[in-house]
């Protein structure tokens, strides 16, 4: 499996992903999130755990955003039971549109509601979607810049999972 992802990441563009899309190796302090959600309670990753952290900057009105959301629900139900965890960032949207998203996709993590953007902000993202995986110990590891897929997310999240297992 992991050679798979790696296969995945391979075949990204080889220019800086922050202009065209792709992945980047990131060493980076996750800067904790928290706010309130676009349905649910409010959100504080700072008091969940996880094995690996999924954030996906998403919004309504992204074409890219709507194609990767079925590979982002695939991949969090193939490793919801290894402790992965997905929260995602609604950015500058309307909050009706984000409900009827949800509802529409079946998304069953939950969104920080972002209407002016500074919660994205914080990440330092470029444009939409963006993908970033945050490793056990805090630290952002990999970002997705662009439409992401089940393969190219499960090879990354391995990745971070192999990482963080003493045998592994």
């Amino acid at each position: 499996m992991i050679a798979i992802g790696l296969a995945a990441f391979a075949l990204r563009p080889t220019t800086d992903p922050r202009e065209e899309g792709g992945v980047a190796t990131l060493d980076e302090p996750f800067p904790g999130l928290e706010g309130e959600a676009v349905v649910g309670p409010p959100i504080d990753t700072r008091s969940m755990e996880w094995s690996v952290l999924v954030v996906n900057v998403w919004a309504t009105w992204c074409g890219p955003c709507r194609r990767e959301q079925p590979a982002l629900l695939q991949v969090q139900a193939e490793y919801e039971d290894r402790g992965v965890a997905f929260v995602g960032v609604d950015y500058r949207d309307d909050r009706a549109k984000a409900e009827r998203w949800i509802e529409d996709f079946g998304v069953s993590y939950q969104s920080l509601f972002d209407p002016d953007g500074r919660t994205a902000s914080t990440l330092g993202f470029p444009f939409l979607p963006d993908t970033y995986l945050v490793d056990a110990s805090g630290a952002m590891r990999y970002v997705v810049y662009g439409e992401t897929g089940a393969e190219e997310l499960s090879g990354l999240i391995d990745e971070l999972l192999v990482a963080d297992d003493p045998e592994g």
